[in-house]
């Protein structure tokens, strides 16, 4: 499943560019996630959590940087893992490219996300909004982290954006579905609200 999303940062872009190097700081900011473990160069392992509901999901998993282009200020990440117990696997291919704006840096986010198992369950639909959601919680703390650095924090001392918990991720992601569901069925036909 492809999902994008883009978010706009007030730093210039050469900082972000060097913070997105530190890629286990920048996992740090996905809620639930924590790279653990530097296997080789550009290849880390670690964990991700997430809760959905009735169902919580603890994978253990890799990932690896696939191209790290400097002058064009892209980045891949090939990311893999499967749930501790057994129900389920998921893969992600990731490209994130910067670009300077007049404020600052925007951040667009491509990914392709294939689960199978348990979080297969919800559905193409609510997994692309849960995702949506735990992006949106990625963009605030990398914001975050990143005003910290500007400030001569140290960005591994700011708390994360409160991790959302299962039960507020699916309400959030809910909203969103209603909000397509209301713009198709009671405004007029625009192809860029669908």
């Amino acid at each position: 499943m492809e999902i994008t999303n883009e978010f706009e940062v007030d730093q210039p872009i050469e900082m972000v560019w060097e913070f997105f190097g530190d890629i286990p700081a920048v996992a740090s900011c996905l809620p639930g996630t924590d790279l653990t473990d530097e296997l080789d160069d550009d290849h880390y392992g670690g964990t991700v959590a997430i809760g959905l509901g009735p169902v919580k999901l603890d994978f253990d998993g890799e990932a690896k940087i696939l191209e790290r282009n400097e002058e064009a200020k892209t980045i891949s990440v090939d990311a893999s893992g499967a749930d501790k117990k057994g129900r389920g696997q998921a893969a992600m291919l990731l490209d994130a490219g910067l670009q300077s704006t007049g404020r600052g840096t925007k951040v667009n986010v491509a990914m392709d996300l294939n689960i199978s198992g348990a979080a297969a369950q919800y559905g193409r639909g609510l997994v692309s909004d849960i995702t949506s959601v735990l992006l949106d919680d990625f963009a605030a703390n990398v914001q975050n982290r990143l005003l910290a650095i500007s400030e001569g924090r140290d960005p591994s001392q700011v708390q994360n954006v409160q991790a959302a918990s299962g039960f507020a991720i699916a309400l959030r992601a809910a909203r969103m579905a209603l909000t397509r569901v209301f713009r198709r069925f009671f405004l007029p036909y625009n192809p860029e609200l669908v």
